[in-house]
């Protein structure tokens, strides 16, 4: 970067980057889960299981979208010295610093499995699910403002970090057609238009 140019992400993929191995580890859980008949049996674990799915959807995708519309309204245009991150770095970096959290969510929920099977793998699945739920909201507000929504790599850092968190101070903007993913933070299943 020179000039004062910054790193940026890409929004939406920052908070899709967890939403596969949240869902994966989740079905895993789930399905190992189901192994074990757990104090209150199969069918209470599953139905409890149920309702924390939606409950973690209903969280986690609609959770903190006041936050993430107002950095999007007061977005500033990424200068021409901004360097803009590719998706797999994006994906990866974050991977990266959440592989501890991943991996101790998804011994939780195995070990849950002995008090209420299933549950705890429902739930995580749940998380996963309205990650996706809010890129695809995200994706929606690109396409509506024709501008994708990118923040500082730096203020990302650290395992803890998120997109809307209060290290994030704003948001930059660029044309539909910038960096490798498309609305909503899944892969360009064609070359943007330039």
């Amino acid at each position: 970067m020179t000039r004062g140019g910054q790193g940026l992400a890409r929004v939406a993929v920052v908070v899709r980057a967890g939403a596969a191995p949240l869902w994966w580890l989740g079905v895993l859980a789930t399905g190992i889960g189901l192994l074990a008949p757990g104090l209150t049996g199969r069918r209470i674990g599953v139905l409890a299981g149920a309702a924390l799915f939606v409950l973690a959807v209903a969280v986690v995708g609609l959770g903190r979208r006041g936050r993430y519309a107002a950095l999007a309204a007061s977005a500033s245009r990424a200068g021409k010295h901004d360097v803009l991150q590719d998706r797999a770095v994006t994906v990866r970096n974050w991977r990266r610093g959440h592989h501890w959290w991943l991996l101790l969510a998804f011994l939780a929920a195995l070990g849950s499995a002995f008090a209420a099977p299933a549950a705890g793998g429902m739930l995580l699945a749940g998380c996963g699910a309205g990650l996706w739920l809010k890129s695809a909201w995200l994706g929606r507000r690109e396409r509506e403002g024709d501008a994708l929504l990118w923040v500082r790599v730096d203020w990302l850092r650290g395992g803890a970090a998120h997109p809307a968190g209060r290290r994030v101070r704003a948001y930059r903007s660029t044309g539909i057609a910038a960096g490798d993913a498309a609305p909503g933070g899944a892969r360009r299943k064609t070359p943007a238009p330039v």
